[in-house]
């Protein structure tokens, strides 16, 4: 039995996001609050202006996308602000119909004298975990009747910075400029990487992956290689932003040389045509192979189709978006938002989307849901994770009106 895909029952399904950006998620009327208040000056202090001037429905290319960011991470300079902005966030993805999510962000863009990578994300996961609490404790989890939220943080390196990003890379830029730049940032994301681990072992905080985030052209990420092996010697799983504004290589690289578990992205897996390599002949069978690869190994790609149509506006629509042919391709695949506030968008909205643009079936449906959350970097044991996700398949199936038809783990 299924049960057709209705705007009220997208909303009602219990759904992930495993790539959203706290930075570009904030609520807009908090962002104008906390600008007041620490005195960040926007270019409009009323919702519609800056929906108008820099959070809008279509952007010209990236760097206007990436404009907005300047303002958020400007007010996210306090422990009181990034927990109250986690808090919200926390919230505003449970309020949606998301139980799980996993909240990434760059502890070092938030540092300053006075604030540590520590205060950073022991404040992240504060926020997060009273809305978790908070929900948790409501009747309807205790009884079963609705599933219990969970969450996880992303500590996210750059691939490239600059001294103006923050007073953390304002100081290492200083301190190592015998260094060449590149090399540089691969200093700083182990660096990060070093602080997960230890924030996750030592402080016990939800820290559960690693991720590389940034301008693909040009800086390849090989050269946080060394990051990506303390993070897999330290079983701290890995996603990498990859394949979002570069070719196949790029993804490639990222499983190769960064060991990485998910994608994110993955946009241009199957563009032949975008190879660099020279030494690269046969271009179809490489992306044939690697399109294998990601398939077999389940290498979970987490796919944002609104921020994708934002910084690549070539692509055109939905329709045309890769996204068809991932899922027809049997590819673990998961719906996210990227950035709520930039893109203006909830995971229950990219999905009503994708719905609208391109035949899928409920079984696909099904498949897209779960896929969430059987490539999620759980912060429980794998047993804990194999429950929660029995739990998952339960409650979709009473949504579907099919409460026998629950099928198991493998």
């Amino acid at each position: 039995m299924s049960r057709p895909l209705t705007d009220s029952f997208i909303r009602q399904v219990p759904k992930t996001d495993l790539h959203v950006h706290l930075d570009g998620s904030l609520r807009l009327g908090s962002l104008i609050e906390m600008a007041r208040a620490e005195g960040v000056e926007l270019p409009s202090y009323e919702e519609a202006g800056l929906r108008e001037l820099v959070f809008k429905d279509h952007y010209a290319d990236l760097p206007e996308y990436l404009h907005g960011f300047a303002y958020t991470c400007a007010v996210l300079r306090t422990a009181e602000n990034l927990e109250r902005v986690a808090y919200e966030l926390a919230w505003d993805n449970i309020n949606e119909g998301v139980r799980y999510v996993e909240a990434r962000f760059a502890p070092q863009l938030h540092v300053h004298p006075g604030l540590e990578i520590k205060e950073v994300v022991t404040a992240v996961a504060r926020g997060m975990e009273r809305a978790q609490k908070e929900f948790n404790a409501r009747p309807e989890v205790a009884a079963g009747d609705d599933l219990d939220f969970h969450f996880g943080l992303i500590a996210c390196a750059m691939r490239r910075f600059s001294a103006g990003m923050s007073s953390y890379y304002a100081g290492l830029l200083g301190s190592l400029s015998h260094m060449p730049k590149r090399q540089l940032y691969g200093v700083a994301s182990l660096e990060l990487a070093r602080a997960a681990v230890e924030l996750r072992d030592r402080e016990g905080l939800p820290v559960v992956g690693f991720d590389l985030a940034g301008e693909e052209a040009g800086y390849p990420a090989g050269d946080h290689a060394p990051a990506y092996h303390y993070a897999h010697s330290h079983f701290l799983r890995k996603t990498v932003h990859a394949g979002e504004a570069y070719g196949p290589e790029s993804i490639f690289h990222a499983i190769t040389e960064c060991h990485t578990n998910r994608v994110g992205h993955g946009t241009f897996l199957f563009c032949a045509d975008t190879i660099m390599d020279p030494g690269i002949e046969d271009r179809t069978r490489y992306v044939e192979r690697l399109a294998e690869y990601v398939a077999s190994q389940r290498v979970t790609l987490e796919v944002c189709l609104t921020s994708n149509l934002q910084t690549t506006p070539s692509i055109g629509s939905i329709a045309v978006h890769p996204i068809r042919e991932m899922i027809e391709r049997k590819l673990s695949v998961s719906i996210c938002t990227d950035n709520r506030l930039v893109s203006n968008t909830t995971v229950t909205d990219e999905l009503r989307k994708l719905v609208a643009a391109i035949p899928i079936s409920s079984h696909e449906f099904r498949d897209l849901i779960v896929a969430g959350f059987k490539g999620s970097f759980f912060p429980g044991t794998y047993r804990e994770k194999r429950a929660f996700v029995r739990r998952l398949l339960r409650r979709y199936a009473v949504l579907e009106g099919d409460p026998e038809g629950c099928v198991l783990l493998d």
